[in-house]
């Protein structure tokens, strides 16, 4: 008997220890998880137009954003209409992006959220200085006719771009449908589209932002600018996450407040002020 009870001592001891060591492993990995959710729950995607990119503004925007809050931005710089369509399906967690009427249409279908005015600057058309079409002065919209009318070479994004909206409705106006060889999209980005313009000697429409921060390396003029309907408008969105659960909404959050908070409406405001002798963006949220 002496020896059965022995016997039950060793294997209690045995099931305790297996019981302890499976209870430490369960907690091991319970923290994997967590660190690997919290981890997660440090990223978000931001899905946006490229003349945020390519004007600089990102580079000094994102950097100041991941210092203070601790989170790591992905950026998808695409058209404005691509950036649109990726919140569409909930593959981004943040927008940031400039045209208006299609923005709406997310907004009254309930797939983005927080929807909030962040900076404008302005749409402007540029060219060769020798102005074949002799545009310069002109509005936009007598400017476009002229260019169509001598069939002088112009550039289109041709990307579903806030910018190629932007010259759709333009031309839209002027009740003529461009075509033909001197028409010509470029199905890229505007620092690319511009870089072919120059290259061809041909006009196109862009962000005043992108044309400053590239100037000194494309030879080309402001030749049309300044009016009211020139006005470039930027919102900054969260993609809903009740209608898409894997978005980042604590994120996504964070980055709008960012934007929209008196200090970085400030460092909007001065971008390009050092460089350029005037802003590439004016910030609109702290007249909202």
């Amino acid at each position: 008997m002496k020896k059965i009870g022995i016997w039950l001592s060793i294997l209690m001891l045995l099931v305790i220890n297996l019981v302890g060591c499976s209870s430490v492993s369960s907690s091991v990995e319970e923290k994997a998880v967590k660190s690997v959710e919290e981890q997660a729950n440090k990223e978000i995607i931001l899905a946006t137009t490229t003349s945020t990119q390519d004007s600089g503004l990102l580079d000094v925007l994102v950097p100041a954003f991941e210092k203070e809050t601790g989170y790591k931005v992905k950026t998808i710089a695409v058209g404005t209409g691509q950036a649109l369509a990726l919140g569409e399906r909930g593959e981004a967690d943040v927008l940031l992006t400039h045209a208006p009427a299609s923005e709406k249409k997310l907004v009254d279908q309930g797939l983005v959220t927080d929807y909030s005015l962040v900076m404008h600057n302005d749409f402007i058309l540029v060219g060769p200085a020798e102005d074949p079409a002799q545009v310069k002065g002109k509005d936009i919209k007598e400017a476009l006719k002229r260019i169509a009318q001598s069939q002088s070479l112009f550039l289109s994004r041709g990307d579903d771009s806030g910018t190629h909206k932007f010259e759709q409705k333009v031309w839209e106006k002027t009740g003529i449908k461009p075509a033909g060889k001197w028409y010509q999209s470029t199905g890229s980005g505007m620092g690319q589209t511009l870089n072919v313009a120059a290259e061809k000697r041909g006009y196109t429409i862009t962000d005043r932002g992108t044309f400053l921060a590239l100037k000194d390396k494309i030879n080309l003029e402001i030749l049309v600018q300044g009016s009211q309907e020139l006005k470039n408008i930027y919102h900054v969105m969260a993609v809903n996450s009740a209608k898409y659960p894997k978005v980042n909404a604590k994120g996504a959050k964070a980055f709008i407040a960012f934007l929209l908070k008196p200090e970085t409406q400030r460092m909007i405001g001065q971008f390009g002020v050092d460089k350029y002798g005037q802003p590439l963006f004016y910030p609109d949220a702290v007249k909202q």
